[in-house]
């Protein structure tokens, strides 16, 4: 009896020290498993090493692609670089400054420039255009006064009215302005364009003319004057009426080989003591308002 608990006491001894033997070698001595990645870290992974796949594709068509890329960039580069420098490489700037109605008519329907804004009635209005290796603006309105505005070329073209004493008297103004930007060397040269007087009485002007000593290069007037000489003086037409919303007319061939409905046509209007009321009684009296199309206003 005690031999066999002997041999059941050393049977669990045995056991104990076995088991404890695996516990020490599981904790101390036993490799352990490395422990598995998130499902975020996993996914940032299999991206990170399908970037890399894709990185090391070899694309046939990727010098191609970086060409294109260049030439495009290149082209859009030099055009705006020519967008913006058309100012600087025009050879000839000139300003007109637009002190009478006609600059309009000027402006608008034989230049064909636009001019912003658009109301009449604005205070300050502006164009610009440039044709070929010219470039010209163009700025009205009652804020355009001397000394005021930015002059922005050395040639200028002057648009004055002359038509009558009050009109001279302001014209003179933009003339001694002119003059002074040109002794001090900030305009190289003018040239006037002048609603003058329908009796022909311009003689206001002549002093100003370079060659009677002035500065004027060019001179043209509207009416008439015994100085046009087609070099430095010429003739001007009076044009149309442009704040009464004549639109402009675009020219064409039909307007030189098609026949004309009327011999002469007369629409202004009829100022008292002007010439044109002459020309309304040669009209009247000739019958040749069945001739002519014939439209006057009196205001």
């Amino acid at each position: 009896m005690r031999l066999t608990r002997k041999r059941v006491c050393s049977a669990l001894l045995a056991a104990y020290l076995l088991f404890s033997l695996y516990a020490a070698y599981s904790v101390f001595l036993k490799p352990r498993r490395p422990v598995a990645p998130r499902a975020g870290q996993r996914e940032k992974q299999g991206r990170a090493e399908h970037a890399a796949l894709r990185t090391d594709e070899w694309n046939p068509w990727e010098v191609d692609e970086k060409n294109d890329l260049q030439q495009k960039s290149a082209s859009n580069f030099h055009l705006l670089k020519k967008m913006g420098g058309q100012e600087e490489q025009a050879d000839l700037r000139v300003q007109i400054w637009g002190k009478a109605a006609i600059g309009l008519y000027l402006w608008q329907h034989i230049f064909e420039g636009p001019l912003k804004p658009a109301d009449v009635s604005a205070q300050w209005r502006e164009g610009s255009i440039k044709t070929g290796s010219s470039f010209f603006s163009f700025i009205t309105g009652p804020a355009v006064v001397p000394g005021y505005f930015s002059v922005e070329a050395d040639n200028v073209v002057l648009v004055l009215n002359g038509r009558e004493e009050g009109k001279i008297s302001h014209a003179t103004q933009w003339l001694y302005y002119a003059q002074t930007l040109i002794e001090t060397h900030k305009l190289r040269h003018v040239a006037v364009v002048l609603l003058g007087s329908e009796q022909c009485r311009n003689e206001w002007i002549y002093p100003y003319l370079k060659n009677n000593g002035g500065f004027v290069d060019l001179l043209f007037v509207i009416y008439d004057s015994p100085l046009v000489n087609e070099e430095n003086v010429f003739q001007w037409p009076l044009g149309v009426a442009t704040y009464r919303n004549f639109p402009v007319v675009e020219p064409n061939w039909s307007m030189l080989q098609s026949p004309r409905l009327y011999q002469c046509n007369f629409l202004g209007t009829v100022y008292k003591n002007s010439t044109r009321e002459i020309v309304m009684e040669v009209l009247l009296q000739n019958r040749l308002n069945k001739l002519c199309w014939i439209s006057p206003r009196e205001e």
